[in-house]
């Protein structure tokens, strides 16, 4: 039997929090709520939910093109506010998994695809931050390896006024539902 994943991504302190490194702002907090409550769903149905985690050393060359950011072991890396207490809370559950990512695809270079595939999973389900690049990017990391994806549109935010073109750039390129 095939399941289904939620993967949160990037909502960290430094994308999230107001005096974060490349925060998003009060776009991303607005997501929080109905993250968790899908975070919730999902557990409660049986369904995988997936911490994807931006995680850079601190002389990582993407400091080259953004502001230093989610250097691993920092407030900046932490994940945001009450998604940090819901983790705390559940981080010992057999569907709650910690994927440090070092690049915006959360599959390159991490275990995500070996972990989906253990655990049956053949439905990714999208939110969390930016919509435009590490979201995008990884609903193209899902595709490119077989997986149906779904785009929560309500739990995605970015810092730049793209969040509906590439939510249909995701339906019209890689098939992604959008909900």
């Amino acid at each position: 039997m095939m399941k289904e994943a939620l993967l949160i991504i990037d909502m960290s302190n430094d994308f999230i929090h107001d005096e974060g490194g490349l925060t998003s702002g009060k776009v991303g907090q607005e997501i929080v709520p109905n993250i968790i409550t899908l975070a919730n769903e999902f557990l409660e149905e049986g369904k995988e939910v997936i911490i994807c985690m931006d995680a850079h050393e601190e002389n990582d060359e993407h400091f080259a093109i953004w502001p230093v950011h989610n250097v691993i072991g920092t407030w900046g890396q932490e994940l945001y506010g009450e998604l940090k207490t819901w983790f705390e809370e559940n981080k010992n559950h057999a569907q709650v998994t910690y994927v440090p990512k070092p690049e915006y695809d959360a599959f390159y270079n991490t275990n995500l695809e070996e972990i989906l595939t253990s655990k049956n999973v053949d439905t990714v389900h999208l939110s969390g931050v930016c919509t435009d690049i590490c979201d995008f990017l990884t609903a193209y990391g899902a595709y490119a390896r077989g997986f149906h994806t779904v785009a929560q549109s309500s739990c995605m935010a970015t810092f730049t006024e793209h969040h509906d073109v590439f939510l249909q750039q995701m339906k019209n390129i890689f098939k992604t539902e959008i909900r």
